[in-house]
């Protein structure tokens, strides 16, 4: 029997959907997985077959064939868990084929048949929201990351047995709300405070014109002038991050799996100051993130022309 379940992965910072299709046919006991799947992937067949049993649930003695689709996108990390759990137990008829069509799901699965929080969940919640989806589960700790984004009715979920109650209807699904104002309504405070700053009035003018019209600024001067202390406290009246930017901000910490577990949107506008000697790599980052971005955005080669001619004339 075949089945269809819809998650998802992170390409970049960006969110693309993922049809996992699992068929259970007749012959030797065998769990394939294809799609040009990661090794992170490629592991979840022990990681689900665990969780199946010790959730109470017959996991199929049959050959079972797992396809993700798109087949040519890559896919990592380790969300495939729980859509690979449900796909298995939907051939089975143990869940609402009606209710999971209109449904992302997302989650790492742990042997016991936990849920454990998956990076990357805001940006699949975007794709998932602009391609007409009801219904988003997402790992009880990732509730409220998911719930941020507007026009889909994201619900946490804490262990397989609940997801798969939920998706047969016999538990009632409550969708997460969240107050975007309160999430703005807590700014964090900077260390440095501008209106600490005695005098320097002519300074303290430019500053504020750099800031609010995201213009370059040089301070130049003898030392002891304050030209550090200034310059340090420059963060403190960079203006608020608007509700889209702040999206586009969370989307680069949710994909890196740093947001802080008692926030779900960055609300504080981002600001680094690296030193005038920093490498390329140091500045834009290096490793394999930093290829996979480069492959996404083009030739690394102009990439870093851009960075060099930009690093003269953009802000701070």
């Amino acid at each position: 029997m075949l089945a269809k379940v819809i998650s998802g992965t992170v390409l970049g910072v960006d969110g693309h959907l993922v049809d996992v299709e699992v068929d259970i046919a007749m012959g030797l006991p065998t769990f394939t997985i294809v799609g040009l799947a990661e090794g992170a992937v490629r592991e979840s067949k022990d990681r689900v077959k665990a969780a199946i049993k010790n959730s109470g649930y017959d996991f199929p003695n049959r050959r079972i064939t797992v396809n993700l689709a798109p087949a040519d996108l890559k896919k990592s990390g380790t969300g495939f868990d729980l859509p690979i759990a449900l796909g298995i137990l939907a051939s089975a008829g143990l869940i609402d084929a009606e209710i999971l069509v209109r449904a992302c799901v997302t989650g790492e699965l742990s042997l016991d048949g936990g849920l454990r929080p998956t990076p990357g969940i805001l940006p699949i919640a975007l794709s998932a929201r602009n391609a007409g989806l009801t219904y988003y589960l997402v790992p009880d700790a990732n509730g409220e990351e998911g719930a941020v984004v507007n026009g889909i009715n994201t619900v946490r979920v804490a262990t397989l047995h609940e997801a798969v109650e939920l998706l047969a209807g016999k538990k009632e699904i409550s969708p997460i709300a969240v107050c975007h104002a309160k999430l703005f309504h807590h700014v964090e405070t900077a260390e440095n405070d501008f209106s600490e700053v005695k005098g320097h009035a002519h300074v303290k003018r430019a500053l504020e014109v750099a800031a609010a019209g995201r213009h370059n600024i040089l301070l130049s001067g003898p030392p002891g002038s304050g030209k550090t202390m200034l310059a340090r406290r420059l963060p403190s009246i960079l203006p608020d991050l608007s509700f889209a930017e702040a999206l586009e901000t969370t989307k680069i910490y949710s994909t890196m799996g740093l947001i802080p577990k008692d926030k779900s949107l960055i609300t504080a506008r981002p600001f680094r100051a690296p030193h005038h000697t920093i490498s390329d790599a140091g500045l834009i980052g290096g490793g394999c993130h930093f290829h996979k971005l480069m492959r996404l955005i083009g030739n690394k080669r102009d990439w870093n022309t851009i960075i060099k001619r930009g690093s003269h004339h953009e802000p701070t």
